[in-house]
């Protein structure tokens, strides 16, 4: 557990919290995330990015134009040797109304899973079914989870190379019966932002250790081969996550999604960027000549 002490604040800081209060408003807008009225129940669970999450929403709460509810939550595993009394003194401190949610899923997962095997899977899908429940009992109309824009390209991949499918982490879902929303709102924010801030503010980090396993071994690959990427070609990061936001159905191949079968050259704009305009004019057709096709260059287009 992490017991630094904060860091002093500086105008780089100051810069950097404005700019995660700045894409968490942005995201929140963008897709509706918080309306009047909503209780937002934060799940907490003692890494970086819960802890910002809960902090950047109270902040954005004081001068929102509109009212709205935060419940902070943790899920209590009953991991050996998991520090019970540090988040509700630390949520106790800061004057956040809160609920420690009590739930053995650590005997189920050691109980159903062989030693030596990855938990991670069975472990989040108990602490789904857990959290959905609690958000029904306290009456919470949105429920919001800590994943970042790293989590949502890291996602991408694992679909794409484990799943055959070209999804990642919605910002924004209902759940499979209606009824739940889901909301991220740290979704435009980068993992590197949130983990500076985090350090400066000096939460008090639990790590996710406890239960002896370790970070699902092809996530960890899929971070490396990304982090790699960022820091060859900087920004690439940040234009895979803004492709999810510029899907193009008719270049992609999925049947469900656009109708190939009944594309027809009246079916609108459908061209192809690769070869450009149909109507593009910098080549004139000169001659054919048999088994030969010449074009040549319109000279006069390119100097109009």
């Amino acid at each position: 557990m992490s017991t630094s002490a904060p860091v002093s604040p500086s105008n780089n800081f100051f810069r950097l919290q404005k700019r995660l209060q700045s894409a968490v408003g942005k995201a929140i807008a963008d897709f509706n995330m918080i309306e009047e009225g909503d209780t937002v129940m934060v799940c907490l669970s003692g890494g970086k990015d819960s802890y910002t999450l809960l902090t950047i929403l109270r902040a954005l709460q004081e001068r929102a134009p509109i009212d709205f509810k935060i419940i902070a939550i943790n899920l209590d595993q009953k991991q050996p040797g998991f520090p019970e009394d540090v988040l509700p003194g630390y949520l106790s401190s800061i004057g956040v109304d809160f609920r420690i949610v009590e739930a053995d899923t650590y005997s189920v997962v050691k109980e159903k899973i062989p030693e030596g095997k990855t938990t991670c899977s069975l472990c989040s899908r108990l602490r789904r079914g857990v959290i959905y429940r609690t958000a029904k009992e306290l009456g919470a109309t949105k429920i919001a989870l800590g994943h970042h824009r790293d989590d949502i390209i890291e996602t991408l991949f694992l679909n794409m190379f484990f799943g055959g499918t070209l999804k990642a982490m919605p910002p924004k879902l209902a759940t499979d019966t209606g009824e739940h929303i889901v909301i991220r709102p740290l979704a435009y924010c980068a993992e590197k932002d949130i983990a500076t801030y985090a350090r400066h503010m000096a939460f008090p980090i639990i790590p996710c250790d406890l239960c002896g396993s370790q970070e699902n071994l092809q996530r960890k690959k899929i971070k490396t081969m990304i982090q790699g990427w960022e820091r060859e070609f900087p920004g690439r990061a940040d234009k895979i996550f803004r492709s999810l936001q510029n899907v193009v159905p008719s270049h992609l191949a999925d049947t469900d999604l656009f109708d190939f079968k009944s594309l027809s050259g009246d079916a609108g704009d459908v061209s192809d960027p690769l070869f450009g305009d149909e109507g593009s004019s910098a080549f004139d057709l000169s001659e054919t000549d048999g088994t030969r096709i010449q074009f040549i260059r319109n000279l006069r287009d390119e100097a109009a």
